[in-house]
């Protein structure tokens, strides 16, 4: 018999801790006292449409921030997307250029290490045996 009488008690318990919490939370929330949102023990329908009202008037300023949040991370994506653009764009010419100045046995031997998988042979030990492909015009001196 204790133990049926004490749960009434201790449940009206729980909902008035979460009603003061929750009050106190959506005060905090909106800047309000907690006078202003105090609940009256009748829960009258006055109280409760003003506790909707005040969730209401929470969510909307929760979802206005986030709205602002998100329109400023899509615009730095924006930018990012725009810098990598050009970036990508710079590197199709220099790969562009390169290919073109390649000759075709650099061409053979990169290709045959793109299907072997094995990574690009170090350019030193092979310049010391053969001399650097260049036009004779460029030969003649140093370039600024």
């Amino acid at each position: 018999m204790k133990s049926q009488w004490c749960r009434p008690v201790a449940m009206d318990l729980g909902v008035y801790q979460l009603r003061h919490f929750s009050i106190s939370f959506l005060s905090s929330l909106l800047g309000t006292e907690n006078a202003s949102v105090r609940l009256d023990n009748s829960s009258s329908g006055a109280s409760v449409v003003a506790i909707d009202n005040k969730i209401e008037q929470a969510m909307d300023l929760v979802k206005s921030h986030l709205m602002y949040a998100v329109r400023e991370e899509v615009e730095v994506l924006k930018e990012q997307i725009k810098e990598l653009i050009e970036k990508n764009s710079q590197l199709e010419q220099e790969n562009n250029l390169l290919k073109t100045l390649a000759s075709p046995e650099q061409l053979a031997q990169f290709q045959a290490q793109l299907q072997t998988g094995s990574p690009p042979a170090t350019t030193q030990p092979q310049g010391a045996t053969q001399p650097p492909a260049q036009p004779a015009s460029q030969g003649s001196g140093p370039t600024a």
